[in-house]
């Protein structure tokens, strides 16, 4: 079965969040993120950007802001597609999903920011579009959020919590150590 990398929301507003102190989980994310770029493009398989572009002007995901550009270690090739979006899901109006199916690619290892927002609608999304999800925890950006009743849920639970969920019934989860043997 032919594999692609999908790197999701990489953008500079991310590790702008970071550099501001917002609490987060996996900061090694982003030298996972590298390395299994570099094992993709080392083995000729197909990489895939998908990168927010919020409808709102006031955001700063937006194709037109420096926030909105490709974090350092999630720039695409000249030669890999990038597909933006303007809500969670990479699949919703980006048509990744058709050229997904025009490369007889059938598995994905999904990789990006943030884990319990787009890469968690993302994964439901190609798992129930029939593709495998192959989720390396590891490789994920995720923070803490408000709890619906006060305070806040820092970001290791959220991101124990978004993996759990995803890993019972949409992904198989791995490290990014592990895709490797995988592809």
């Amino acid at each position: 079965m032919k594999t692609a990398l999908l790197v999701i929301d990489m953008q500079e507003g991310m590790a702008q969040r970071s550099r501001a102190g917002r609490e987060r989980a996996n900061p090694q994310a982003e030298a996972h993120t590298a390395g299994l770029l570099a094992l993709f493009r080392s083995r000729g398989l197909p990489v895939v950007h998908v990168h927010h572009d919020d409808p709102d002007p006031g955001s700063p995901f937006r194709r037109d802001n420096p926030l909105g550009a490709p974090m350092a270690c999630a720039r695409p090739l000249p030669d890999e597609p990038v597909f933006w979006k303007s809500g969670s899901s990479a699949f919703a109006g980006t048509g990744l999903e058709a050229w997904l199916r025009q490369q007889d690619i059938g598995r994905i290892v999904l990789i990006g920011a943030v884990a319990a927002f787009c890469v968690t609608s993302s994964t439901r999304w190609a798992s129930d579009l029939g593709f495998e999800v192959i989720l390396p925890g590891d490789a994920l950006i995720g923070f803490d959020i408000a709890a619906h009743d006060g305070g806040r849920i820092d970001a290791d639970t959220v991101l124990r919590v978004t993996l759990s969920l995803l890993g019972a019934d949409f992904a198989r989860l791995v490290t990014a150590g592990q895709v490797a043997t995988l592809v």
